[in-house]
């Protein structure tokens, strides 16, 4: 299966439920992979842990704990 967003999102509509299920925690995992790398790019850019939290929409704590330690 391509990792292709646009093909992930088609194949979790399948009617086939499995097919979905995959597409739907390959879509997962990419959405888990670029939330990464734009907390990584507003950290070096300068931004504070609490500004990143309001956009993600969890505490500055939750943030932190998940990607500052990385």
């Amino acid at each position: 299966m391509t990792n292709d967003l646009a093909t992930l999102i088609r194949q979790a509509q399948d009617d086939d439920p499995l097919r979905a299920l995959h597409a739907t925690t390959a879509l997962r995992r990419e959405i888990e992979r670029l939330e990464a790398v734009q907390v990584r790019r507003a950290r070096v850019a300068g931004l504070a842990w609490a500004q990143i939290a309001e956009v993600i929409g969890v505490s500055k704590q939750a943030v932190h704990k998940k990607y500052g330690r990385r």
